[in-house]
């Protein structure tokens, strides 16, 4: 997978994918009040995904791998929206920096991202950025299943042998599918007065 990186995947699909590596991989700490947080106070509800921690880590790593140096600011301005106000026209909120500041202190402790030593937000690691570009080479060529082989059969010396065995993919024939034949509705029997 060489020359594969994060740019040549989608971003939907690379954070769902990056969020199931870091869920399996059990190292980022929940807090013990992912499930009853909102993530900011333009948001009604909390998130109804069960593992919405997991995929705004994937997706403040990549953001953080498209913009080194981005901080906690910028991160508060990408998740935030519109908070609406009833009646009243809704303004621009910020999203929760507890949940992004939260995200990122753990990212650093697994070695993915790190503080920029020029005091300007965060970077990725190279241990992270191997990660990350690991993960995409998985989503642009899939690891497939070692393919069966396919058995190799002799042919018969004499006829009045059995018939050779023939693979599985040349015996089955494609049949089609019985169609239904529409029936007429049924008309209605005049009323008689």
């Amino acid at each position: 997978m060489p020359g594969v990186t994060l740019k040549d995947v989608s971003a939907a699909d690379f954070i769902k994918a990056y969020a199931a590596h870091l869920k399996r991989a059990g190292k980022l700490e929940l807090p013990r009040w992912v499930d009853i947080v909102k993530t900011g106070v333009h948001k009604e509800l909390p998130p109804s995904n069960p593992d919405w921690y997991f995929v705004r880590a994937a997706a403040i790593a990549r953001r953080v791998y498209l913009r080194p140096g981005i901080g906690l600011g910028g991160f508060k301005k990408i998740f935030g929206g519109a908070k609406r106000r009833g009646t009243r026209p809704s303004h621009f909120q910020t999203a929760s920096g507890s949940i992004v500041r939260h995200i990122l202190k753990q990212l650093e402790r697994v070695k993915v991202v790190e503080k920029d030593p020029k005091g300007k937000g965060r970077k990725l690691t190279a241990k992270g950025q191997r990660d990350l570009d690991r993960i995409a080479g998985q989503i642009v060529h899939p690891a497939t299943p070692a393919a069966a082989p396919t058995p190799v059969v002799a042919p018969a010396a004499t006829s009045d042998a059995a018939p050779a065995a023939t693979t599985p993919a040349t015996t089955a024939a494609p049949t089609a599918a019985p169609t239904k034949a529409k029936s007429k509705p049924k008309a209605a029997a005049p009323k008689s007065s």
